[in-house]
C-alpha cells in the first residue's frame, strides 16, 4: 500500500494516501487547539460544554498504565492461592467494556477464560455444570447492579451450595467502590477489587475488570502494563504521536463512516474496539459503525464508497496490504491507543464519547416488560406467517409496503436485504447459544448476508450487544435495517431469588430491543426459530434463494 507511517513507542499506524489526505488537517485542527497536551492531563472541556461532566470523571484511562501497577502485588497473592487450591478454571460474568477486554487478552496470550456474557440459559447451564470443582468465578460490574451479571451471580452461588461448596472461597468480584455489588460482596466475604471510578467501562481494558479475570487465568497482565506504558510518553505529543494519527483517521476521513475491522493479530481485538467505537460515537443521529469481518477474502467482503478498511494485523497479511489504515503493536498499546483515538475521533464529530444515552433504554423496556406481564406468558406477539421452524415477527414500524404481503420466508428476506439504504447498513441480532450455535449457521449468517447486499452486514450475539452497537443502533444515523433471531428454549434455568428464568429474561430482553427500534421506525423483522437446529437450516436454505 502506498502510504506513510507514524512510529510511537511499539506502535505503527499506516495510513493510505487518500486518508492521509483526510487526516492531516483534521490533526493540524487538533494540534492548533491544544488537543494532546490537554488530553493527557485530562482536561474535560475538550468534548463542549454539555459534555465536561460527564468527562471530568471519565478520564483516568490516561494514566492507568502505571496506576493499575498498584494492583499487581494483590493480584498475584490471589491468583497464586486460587491456583494453589486446584481452581485453574476461570469463569468471568459480566457484560460489556466488563468481559470483553479480558475475552480478548486471553485469546491473545493463549489463556482458558470461559466468558459469560449472555442470558442464554442453555449456555448458562453448561458454564455451571462444566468442573464446578476446579471453578473461579469472577463477578464484574461497574454499576454494580447488571440485571445479566446479578442472575449469574445468584446461579453459581446456588450452584456452588448445591454442591456443598462455600461461595466465598470461589466468587471475585470488580466493581465500583460504594456499588450494590461492593456491598454485596463486603457482607458475604467475596474477594473483591475495586476499579477506579474515574474510567468509563468501555475504557476500563487495563483496569481491574480487564486485569483481574486475565490474571486468575494465568496472564501475565504486568507486561500489557508496560506495553501500554511505552506509548504513554507519545500521547501529548503533537508530531510522532500515532494514537493521534489514528483518531485524526477516524473522525476527519468525511464521507467514510463505516469502519470495517480486519485482523487476526491480536486475536479477538476486533470485537473489543467494536464496542468502543460504536458505543463511544453512535449518538445524536451521527457516528462510526464498527463492521467486524472474517477478513478480506471472505466471501461477502466488498469494500464499500463509504467503508474505511482498519487492519491490525501484521505487514503482510491480505488485510494489511489491503487497508486504508493499518495499525501494528502489541495488545496493551493497541488498547490505550484505540481508546486515546475514539476519544480524538468523538471530538472530531462533535458528540461526548463518553456517555451512552440510549444503552438504558432497552434495559428499561426489558423491566417493564417483565413487571406488566407477571406471572403470564411475554408479548411475543402474532407471527406474520409460520414456515415449518420459523416464525415471522414484524416491528410495528416495518409497514405493510415491506413484509406484510410476503409469501414465504425466501421473500422476506429477499425484501430485507434489498430494503437496506444506498448508505445504510444491516445488523444481525442473535439471542441463541453462541456456544452451541456460535461456530455452525448462526455466525455464518453474516457471510451469507453480505454475499446478497453490498452494503455493511454487522452481527451481534444478544444481549452482548445491546452493551455494544445497540447503542450505534438506537442513537446513531437512522440508515439500519435490524434482523433479530430467537430461539425456542428447551431446557430453561430459573434465577434464584428472581421471578423469571433466563429464557423469560432473554425473551424479554429481545422484545424490549425489538420495541426500542421500533419505537424509533427502524425496519425490523425478528425470525423466531421453533426448533433451533432445523430453523438454523432452514434459513440457511431459504438464504440461498435469494436474489442479490
Amino acid at each position: 500500500m502506498s502510504s506513510d507511517q507514524v512510529h510511537a513507542g511499539n506502535l505503527t499506524v499506516t495510513l493510505r494516501e487518500a486518508v492521509r489526505e483526510a487526516a492531516d488537517p483534521a490533526k493540524e485542527r487538533l494540534v492548533a487547539d491544544g488537543v494532546p497536551a490537554k488530553l493527557a492531563a485530562r482536561d474535560s472541556s475538550l468534548w463542549g460544554p454539555e459534555a465536561a461532566e460527564e468527562a471530568a470523571i471519565r478520564l483516568n484511562w490516561i494514566d492507568l498504565p502505571r496506576s493499575s501497577r498498584a494492583l499487581l502485588p494483590e493480584l498475584e497473592r490471589v491468583a497464586t492461592q486460587k491456583r494453589a487450591a486446584g481452581l485453574d478454571r476461570v469463569v468471568l460474568a459480566g457484560m460489556g467494556g466488563s468481559s470483553l477486554a479480558p475475552e480478548v487478552i486471553a485469546a491473545s496470550r493463549g489463556a482458558e477464560l470461559t466468558t459469560l456474557d449472555t442470558t442464554d440459559p442453555h449456555q448458562v447451564r453448561r458454564a455451571i455444570s462444566d468442573r464446578l470443582e476446579r471453578t473461579v468465578l469472577v463477578v464484574s460490574s461497574k454499576s454494580g447492579g447488571t440485571v445479566e451479571t446479578d442472575s449469574h451471580r445468584r446461579a453459581f452461588e446456588q450452584a456452588f451450595r448445591d454442591a456443598g461448596i462455600d461461595p466465598a472461597e470461589r466468587i471475585v468480584v470488580v466493581t465500583d467502590p460504594g456499588s450494590p455489588l461492593a456491598e454485596l460482596a463486603e457482607e458475604r466475604g467475596y474477594t473483591t477489587f475495586l476499579a477506579d471510578p474515574n474510567v468509563g467501562g468501555r475504557y476500563s481494558a487495563l483496569t481491574a475488570f480487564g486485569l483481574v479475570p486475565s490474571a486468575l487465568a494465568g496472564v501475565d497482565v504486568e507486561s500489557l502494563l508496560k506495553e501500554a506504558g511505552a506509548l504513554t510518553d507519545a500521547l501529548s505529543a503533537d508530531s510522532g504521536n500515532a494514537a493521534l494519527e489514528l483518531g485524526a483517521a477516524l473522525g476527519g476521513f468525511t464521507g467514510h463512516d463505516k469502519v470495517v475491522l480486519a485482523g487476526d493479530t491480536p486475536a479477538g481485538l476486533g470485537d473489543w474496539i467494536e464496542q468502543l467505537v460504536a458505543e463511544s460515537t453512535g449518538k445524536s443521529g451521527t457516528g462510526l459503525l464498527p463492521v467486524v469481518v472474517e477478513g478480506v477474502d471472505a466471501p461477502g467482503f466488498v469494500p464499500g464508497p463509504d467503508s474505511h478498511l482498519v487492519a491490525f494485523s501484521e505487514s503482510g497479511a491480505p488485510e494489511a496490504e489491503l487497508a486504508d489504515t493499518l495499525v501494528t503493536g502489541p495488545l496493551g498499546a493497541q488498547f490505550l491507543a484505540w481508546e486515546y483515538a475514539t476519544a480524538v475521533a468523538g471530538r472530531l464529530l462533535g458528540i461526548d464519547p463518553f456517555n451512552q444515552p440510549n444503552v438504558q433504554e432497552s434495559k428499561d423496556n426489558t423491566k417493564a416488560l417483565l413487571e406488566r406481564s407477571g406471572d403470564g406468558p411475554l408479548p411475543t406477539g402474532t407471527p406474520l406467517l409460520v414456515e415449518d421452524a420459523v416464525e415471522v415477527h414484524l416491528a410495528d414500524a416495518a409497514g405493510p409496503s415491506l413484509f406484510t404481503d410476503a409469501k414465504d420466508l425466501a421473500e422476506v428476506l429477499q425484501r430485507l436485504v434489498r430494503a437496506v439504504p444506498e448508505a445504510g447498513y444491516l445488523a444481525v441480532m442473535a439471542y441463541l447459544d453462541r456456544d452451541e450455535e456460535g461456530d455452525g449457521a448462526a455466525a455464518r449468517l453474516r457471510m451469507a448476508l453480505a454475499e446478497l447486499t453490498p452494503r455493511p452486514v454487522t452481527f451481534g450475539w444478544g444481549p452482548r450487544f445491546l452493551h455494544s452497537t445497540g447503542q450505534y443502533h438506537k442513537g446513531g444515523p437512522s440508515n439500519g435495517v435490524f434482523l433479530q433471531i430467537t430461539g425456542e428454549v428447551t431446557d430453561d434455568l430459573d434465577v434464584p431469588g428472581r421471578p423469571y428464568s433466563f429464557g423469560r429474561l432473554q425473551t424479554a430482553q429481545a422484545l424490549g430491543d425489538f420495541g426500542a427500534l421500533s419505537e424509533r421506525e427502524r425496519p425490523a423483522l425478528r425470525l423466531h426459530l421453533r426448533d433451533r437446529a432445523a430453523g438454523l437450516a432452514q434459513l440457511r436454505q431459504a438464504l440461498e434463494r435469494v436474489q442479490p
